[in-house]
């Protein structure tokens, strides 16, 4: 700064009646000017030649008051401040008003000062403009409130960094008179405070000597401390400290200003809290999650321990009542603490902390108990329990503890909790109806879908299953292996429109009515056809198998693979209904995919199915899936078939090991827009050694010729036990069909899991189980039979039909 502009400073500071820059005028006995300064004129506008020698009167008109009556509009009282402090104490003075040279009038305040000693000089006038006095002791005001009434805390230390002198804000802070603070170091005031503002030094001495030795000022530093005058809590304070030099340039100290913004920032803190609440608690359908994400948000910003109950109904997805006895037993579903080393359940429970969820039962009168016991929240010292409600009930407690030191919980602590605990709350539900509903999802799923696939000769399998929903569980798409008459086996797969409950319900009709269908041992395009029927009726008549409308998510055109596999012909029949045709791999890994007539998707109507009879020898590989197995986003269809035959092609080691190579060859990061479902299937073969064909005429002795055939064979094979039920079974089914069918006829019997004999020929009327009556002849042949064996039923085929029977092995 300037010489100029620090004298202008100074006289600034000094105030304008300071002798020194003021308007003065020396007068004799007779009130006659004899002294005339440069600011006299400068104020009045008369050079010292026109008004030494004249009276004052010449330029003072009248007096507009005096320093012993009431203050002017421009004179300040000099009344003393409530705490005794005096405000302002100016001497006497006289207000007049006087005219200027240019003949405007102006009021001036003047001071008198007698003089002695010899010569005319009687007193000295000192005078000022009244507007700027005015101006000069609003800022003596200003200065007095910084001093006294200020919130904001002043002081001043030395180069020593000794505290000289404080402000009343400042020393009601340090709980110290300021004479008994003074002259004492910084440090030794505030024990055991630190900054906390990244890239600063930590300890008082070393902000000041920073600022001392570089003259750069530090603004807005956190100081984070106890407060000498109340210990116990710790404060925060923003700090700005600025380097004091006289003009000369000589370092006089530092200047501290400091303002306690512990209230600001825990309001902002808890604001936050509330925030990150918002963004962390409930990101996942999990309870138990769920309340480790409200304990991780807590700890440490708003508590120093949390723990979190639940009724062990929540944790089951079901609605809790613990409104009951207050001694109800709960699930210690989370728990955390600030201090890792903290042991002991500083809660009250008789449970231990513990990760893992367990039960916890509360003493009598804990805070706990008295929550559970009144249904509302319970402050008792350093720990508050909230309860946990959610549409009208209790869901648990959730317990925050502040130790010594971290602050008690006031009343916005009370608010910031209820409201942590009611956010909480609704996530905590969310998560206990989705955990009721996935487990219903799961549930129906079982029902759903086969979970266990019996051992069959015909075939060996492996499946897998992903749906689009994750976190239900259940998609659209299904598979299924049904056993057949003849050892055969019927391999289906499927894939439903949408997705979720409505889209897996819809499934689940389907797959029931194949599995009805089936053991009728019609064709496959014959099969398809008839589900084409029940498709298109539900779609008429606007219904799902949960009532949805026809536009909800559910199927409106699902698709089908429906195929049989004889392991004693080795023949494959198949058929579809809009679906991807199977891939098959042959002993020598060439992969091919079947030229299968498409088929419309299910529920269209007015267009055929057509069948395809392969050829498969034993050892080849047949791969039935879903079109979300090779359809991504980012890769079409022909690509997805393509990387499939290649991991095919691979026809080594076990299925399910070539399951997953598939899985996570065409899904390597499991996610998938649509549901898959992949079945693979390994063709075996029924040899002469477990089949034997004979052909018969359709003559009476065909009966007897039969018994002996099949006597001879079970004998070859082991299983004398069955030959007399055996030779009864073939003897009646023989003798129905030459009675009411056309030859020829021919018998075959299969060792396979049970013993399964047939008698084909060339009609089509099925014979029909009855009771007869004490006088009829006849009829009671294959009621007889039907006692004989587990199960027996009538296939048809292009020739004719087929009736069978099985019988269960004996048991070694």
């Amino acid at each position: 700064m300037s010489y100029a502009g620090k004298a202008a400073r100074d006289a600034d500071f000094r105030g304008p009646l300071d002798v020194t820059m003021a308007a003065t005028f020396v007068v004799d006995s007779q009130d006659i000017v004899i002294g005339w300064s440069p600011a006299a004129q400068e104020l009045l506008g008369y050079a010292p030649s026109e008004i030494v020698g004249r009276p004052m009167s010449t330029f003072l008109v009248s007096a507009a008051g005096t320093g012993t009556g009431p203050p002017s509009a421009c004179e300040p009282s000099s009344a003393e401040h409530p705490a005794g402090v005096p405000v302002l104490a100016l001497p006497q003075r006289d207000v007049q008003v006087a005219v200027h040279r240019d003949g405007h009038r102006l009021q001036l305040v003047t001071r008198h000062c007698e003089l002695s000693g010899a010569g005319p000089a009687q007193r000295v006038v000192v005078a000022a403009d009244c507007g700027r006095l005015g101006d000069w002791e609003s800022r003596l005001a200003l200065l007095d409130g910084l001093a006294t009434q200020s919130p904001l805390g002043f002081a001043i230390y030395d180069t020593r960094l000794r505290l000289v002198w404080c402000n009343a804000a400042s020393e009601m802070e340090l709980g110290l008179p300021s004479a008994e603070a003074r002259g004492r170091p910084a440090g030794e005031l505030y024990p055991g405070g630190r900054f906390v503002t990244p890239g600063y030094p930590e300890t008082l001495d070393a902000v000041m000597r920073r600022v001392l030795d570089t003259g750069e000022p530090i603004i807005d530093l956190h100081f984070r401390g106890q407060q000498p005058s109340a210990p116990g809590r710790e404060h925060l304070w923003s700090c700005s400290y600025y380097r004091l030099q006289d003009q000369n340039g000589q370092v006089l100290g530092v200047c501290e200003d400091a303002f306690d913004i512990s209230d600001r920032h825990e309001a902002q803190r808890q604001l936050n809290l509330l925030v990150e609440a918002g963004r962390r608690v409930g990101t996942t359908l999990d309870v138990i999650a769920t309340t480790d994400e409200l304990a991780a948000v807590a700890v440490p910003e708003f508590a120093d321990l949390v723990e979190v109950d639940l009724a062990p109904a929540v944790l089951s997805g079901e609605l809790p009542d613990i409104g009951g006895p207050a001694g109800s037993e709960l699930i210690r579903a989370s728990y955390r603490s600030a201090s890792p080393e903290h042991t002991a359940d500083a809660a009250g429970s008789t449970g231990s902390p513990s990760r893992k969820p367990h039960p916890v039962v509360y003493a009598d009168g804990s805070p706990q108990h008295r929550s559970l016991a009144s249904g509302g929240l319970v402050l008792d010292d350093d720990t508050l329990v909230v309860p946990l409600r959610a549409g009208g009930s209790s869901l648990g407690l959730v317990t925050f503890v502040r130790h010594s030191g971290s602050g008690i919980f006031d009343k916005p602590a009370v608010s910031v909790a209820d409201e942590l605990a009611a956010r909480a709350a609704v996530s905590i539900d969310n998560a206990r109806r989705y955990t009721r509903e996935r487990t219903a999802a799961l549930a129906l799923q079982r029902q759903l879908l086969p979970q266990y696939l019996p051992p069959n000769s015909a075939v060996e399998v492996a499946h897998r299953y992903l749906p689009t929903d994750a976190l239900s569980g259940v998609g659209g798409d299904w598979f299924d292996v049904i056993p057949l008459s003849g050892a055969r086996v019927g391999l289906v797969v499927g894939d439903v429109v949408g997705h979720g409950l409505h889209a897996a319900a819809t499934m689940g009709r389907l797959r029931t009515t194949v599995r009805a269908l089936a053991p009728m041992d019609i064709p496959p395009d014959e099969l398809l056809k008839r589900l084409d029927d029940i498709v298109g009726q539900s779609a008429e008549a606007g219904t799902d198998p949960l009532g949805a409308a026809p536009d909800d998510d559910v199927a409106a055109g699902a698709t089908c693979l429906y195929a049989v596999y004889d392991p004693v012909s080795r023949r494959c029949t198949m058929a579809r209904a809009g679906h991807l045709p199977p891939a098959v791999v042959e002993p020598d890994g060439r992969v091919s995919f079947p030229d299968l007539p498409a088929g419309p998707p299910l529920g269209l109507g007015g267009l055929p199915f057509e069948s395809l009879e392969i050829e498969l020898p034993a050892g080849s590989l047949l791969a039935l899936f879903t079109d979300g197995l090779v359809e991504l986003r980012n890769r079409d269809i022909d690509m997805g078939l393509e990387t499939l035959g290649k991991v095919l092609s691979e026809n080594s080691g076990s299925l399910e090991d070539l399951c997953d190579r598939v899985i996570t060859e065409l899904l390597p990061d499991s996610t998938t827009t649509d549901d898959t479902a992949l079945l693979l299937v390994r063709t075996r073969e029924l040899d002469s050694r477990s089949v034997a064909v004979w052909n018969l005429p359709a003559e009476p002795v065909a009966a007897g010729r039969a018994r002996e055939l099949v006597a001879g064979r079970l004998t070859d094979w082991g299983l004398e036990e069955l030959v007399f039920s055996t030779e009864l079974i073939v003897s009646e089914l023989v003798t129905n069909a030459i009675r009411y069918a056309e030859g020829p006829l021919h018998l075959r019997l299969i060792r396979d899991r049970t013993l399964v004999c047939e008698v084909a020929d060339a009609g089509h009327t099925a014979p029909h189980l009855r009771h007869s009556a004490d006088d009829d002849e006849g009829g009671r042949g294959l009621f007889i039979v039907a006692q004989l064996v587990l199960r027996w039923g009538t296939r048809y085929t292009r020739e004719g039909k087929t009736i069978w029977a099985e019988q269960a092995l004996p048991t070694d």
